[in-house]
């Protein structure tokens, strides 16, 4: 009897301590530019289930509540501990950071088109990922001739709640950085900063938007994704590059650059070689 009681006891916190280091992982992507907290989830199965949740919170809710609260914490854990590690490499290492994680980003692509085509390709799917890809280049484009159609980054209380409607859609949407949006956009450092510090005035309001953002969208983008899955799919690869070439810091002969070089190819090779493991897996 006792023996069956601790095999129990040791099987819930084996269970609690591997929904933590999961959760832990999805906050981390969260957070990381070029990793994406949504695909970390399917990597680890989670994504229909987190997804499902949402989509219907009050069915089973005890059981589901339950299953997801150490993923919970663990998530809030990865958020709150390794945004202060990423602020201050952001201080500091700027462009040596950026390179890394486009160097991350790149290196997931493959399975990103590999998850895109899992119901098959059709060419048309072209069309809507150049379509995406060239919102994105003209945006760039048009800042940089001083057309300012992106509305320039605050700290107000509309800024703050876009800001977690964002990360919210990075969160449900699998293969979306919502870090690398932020950073386009330049909220990146703004959130960050905030989460870091643990600034109220900031988290809240971000937090009400990430909320709002994933129980609005979750329906529609299973619609979408259920329905239109190549098509989908196919104009989120095309905004993920574009966000890529977005954020890229440019290059120049000197160590900096030169450092940001190998940084990218040592991000390459990581997010790559993790790609392929989990496939294996």
């Amino acid at each position: 009897m006792g023996k069956n009681r601790n095999t129990k006891v040791d099987g819930i916190i084996v269970r609690f301590l591997s929904g933590f280091i999961k959760g832990l992982l999805i906050g981390i992507g969260s957070v990381a530019p070029g990793v994406s907290g949504g695909a970390i989830a399917v990597i680890f199965g989670l994504y229909e289930k987190i997804t499902g949740a949402i989509a219907n919170v009050f069915k089973d809710f005890r059981r589901k509540a339950i299953f997801f609260f150490p993923i919970a914490l663990g998530g809030g854990v990865g958020v709150l501990a390794f945004s202060k590690v990423i602020e201050y490499l952001f201080r500091h290492y700027e462009v040596h950071v950026k390179y890394l994680f486009i160097g991350l980003m790149m290196g997931t692509l493959s399975s990103v088109f590999e998850q895109a085509n899992r119901k098959g390709f059709r060419k048309k799917y072209i069309l809507p990922c150049i379509t995406a890809f060239g919102i994105t280049a003209l945006a760039m484009v048009m800042e940089k001739a001083g057309i300012d159609i992106i509305p320039e980054a605050g700290k107000g209380l509309p800024h703050l709640l876009a800001y977690g409607a964002i990360i919210g859609i990075g969160t449900i949407v699998p293969g979306i950085s919502a870090s690398f949006v932020l950073m386009y956009i330049g909220a990146y450092q703004i959130v960050l900063e905030g989460i870091a510090n643990i600034n109220l005035m900031i988290i809240v309001p971000v937090g009400i938007g990430f909320v709002v953002s994933i129980v609005l969208f979750a329906n529609i983008i299973n619609f979408l994704f259920r329905r239109f899955y190549g098509y989908t799919y196919y104009t989120v690869i095309g905004f993920v590059i574009g966000s890529i070439i977005a954020i890229f810091p440019g290059f120049s002969f000197n160590i900096e650059h030169l450092l940001g070089v190998l940084l990218f190819a040592v991000g390459f090779y990581l997010s790559f070689s993790l790609s392929k493991y989990s496939k294996e897996k």
